[in-house]
């Protein structure tokens, strides 16, 4: 009876020791959806600016969508390419396994991606660097939206006349994409660029160099702003040197004073992106890739997201589906 007792318990101790050395479940198994949101994936701008608000609200969505996904959203505050660093070895070193940036100077942080790449995967937005190992690129084709602006300039100075190209860093890809577009779009009128003009994202300064263009070159025909916030900072110098009717202005983006001056007709014509599908699209790409799905990536690398020309007679339309999407009435 004792022997029979002792080999049943042996058999259930050993059906306990079999089952306690069984390795743990995997907290990424089944796309992580059986233990909460186990993907972590983060979304990195180049700076602060409202631009970047917009694109939040796609990376809420996408993220709200799925269950078994948890995404940061990091802005650099100044702008700086050593901020963006830090941040994104601060993500890596959490265990982030995805992250879409937008490169600030992309030609000198094609190592930093290629390392990052190593360890997590890495897509870029807005900015590309297609010499890096990352997966692939999201947002507008730069070139082309150069293109665009350089024929709204030449609609906005059918006479020609010299124009001053304003923005925040000459050595980011989306900034020499731009300006690539525009020169060609301008190559055979009788429109000539006095030059380019940077500000490394300081708002104070971009005005001052609009300002100060107005004074050294009081001919001048029209003001292009690559960036977001170049539209206003050139509107405001205009405005304070009372040659809102004299100068045209054609600029990137949707930043409230850039439509109020569409809509005042104080600025010919904005290009805007598509922000929100950045981050919408950038958070569902890599959660998909992460799960295994490579057939969302083109043969490319490449996924263009068209610009829009907002006129005055567009402007009331679209600053009330933009205001919807940065959740204002």
């Amino acid at each position: 009876m004792i022997n029979r007792s002792f080999a049943v318990f042996a058999i259930l101790l050993s059906a306990f020791l079999f089952g306690s050395c069984k390795p743990a479940a995997n907290p990424s198994a089944n796309n992580g959806a059986a233990f909460g949101k186990a993907i972590k994936l983060a979304f990195v701008t180049n700076n602060a600016s409202d631009y970047w608000t917009i694109a939040r609200k796609g990376v809420e969505k996408a993220d709200a969508e799925m269950d078994d996904v948890t995404v940061d959203f990091k802005m650099p505050g100044s702008g700086a390419a050593d901020e963006q660093k830090r941040i994104i070895d601060d993500l890596v070193s959490t265990g982030i396994r995805g992250i879409a940036v937008s490169p600030v100077d992309p030609d000198n942080q094609t190592q930093l991606i290629n390392d990052t790449a190593k360890k997590a995967l890495v897509i870029t937005q807005d900015s590309d660097a297609p010499t890096s190992d990352r997966a692939l690129y999201i947002g507008t084709d730069n070139v082309a939206a150069g293109r665009q602006a350089g024929e709204l300039v030449k609609e906005a100075l059918p006479n020609g006349g010299t124009i001053m190209v304003f923005v925040g860093k000459s050595d980011a890809r989306n900034a020499k994409e731009r300006y690539q577009g525009l020169k060609e779009a301008l190559q055979g009128s009788k429109i000539e660029i006095i030059d380019l003009r940077t500000d490394d994202t300081d708002r104070a300064r971009a005005k001052t160099n609009a300002a100060d263009t107005l004074v050294k070159y009081p001919d001048v025909a029209a003001m292009v702003g690559l960036w977001s916030y170049n539209g206003p900072a050139i509107l405001n110098a205009i405005k304070d040197a009372n040659k809102v009717d004299k100068v045209k202005i054609i600029c990137f983006d949707e930043e409230d004073e850039t439509l109020a001056g569409v809509k005042a007709g104080a600025i010919f014509a904005t290009v805007v992106q598509q922000p929100f599908e950045f981050g919408y699209q950038s958070v569902q790409l890599l959660a998909k890739i992460l799960k295994g799905d490579k057939s969302v990536i083109p043969a490319n690398k490449q996924i263009n997201v068209p610009t829009l020309v907002i006129k005055k007679d567009s402007v009331d339309e679209f600053t009330k589906k933009i205001n919807a999407l940065r959740g204002r009435s």
